[in-house]
C-alpha cells in the first residue's frame, strides 16, 4: 500500500510563490500518473496538474498554466508543484494522488492548506 504525504503549504501574499511536495512511501511505488488536485471551501475538488511518472509528460488545468509547474524526483519518489503568481482564488487544500494503469486514482494524500491573502 502506498502512502502519500504532502507538505509545503502555508500562507502567502498575492503574487507570491509556494512549492508543494508529495512524498510516497510504502510498497513498490510505480504509478502511471501523479497528480495534484485542490478543493476550496464550498467547492468541488478540481484537477490542477499531473505528470506521467515514466515519461515526465505534464498537463495542467487551464487556470494554472503558465503559473504552476509540476516535476518529479524519481529517486525520492516525490512529486512537486511549484506555484508562482498566486492569487486569492488559489486558496484551497491541495492534494496529491497516484493513478494506476487503469486510470484509477488509488491513493490520496491528506492534503496541505494553501492560503493566499490579498
Amino acid at each position: 500500500q502506498v502512502q502519500l504525504v504532502e507538505s509545503g503549504g502555508g500562507l502567502v501574499q498575492a503574487g507570491g510563490s509556494l512549492r508543494l511536495s508529495c512524498a510516497a512511501s510504502g510498497s513498490t511505488f510505480s504509478p502511471y500518473v501523479m497528480g495534484w488536485f485542490r478543493q476550496a471551501p464550498g467547492k468541488e475538488r478540481e484537477f490542477v496538474a499531473d505528470l506521467t511518472w515514466s515519461t515526465g509528460r505534464k498537463s495542467f488545468a487551464h487556470f494554472v498554466k503558465g503559473r504552476f509547474t509540476i516535476s518529479r524526483d524519481i529517486a525520492k519518489n516525490t512529486v512537486y508543484l511549484q506555484m508562482n503568481g498566486l492569487n486569492p482564488e488559489d486558496t484551497a487544500v491541495y492534494y496529491c494522488a497516484a493513478q494506476d494503469y487503469s486510470d484509477k486514482w488509488y491513493s490520496w494524500g491528506q492534503g496541505t492548506q494553501v492560503t493566499v491573502s490579498s
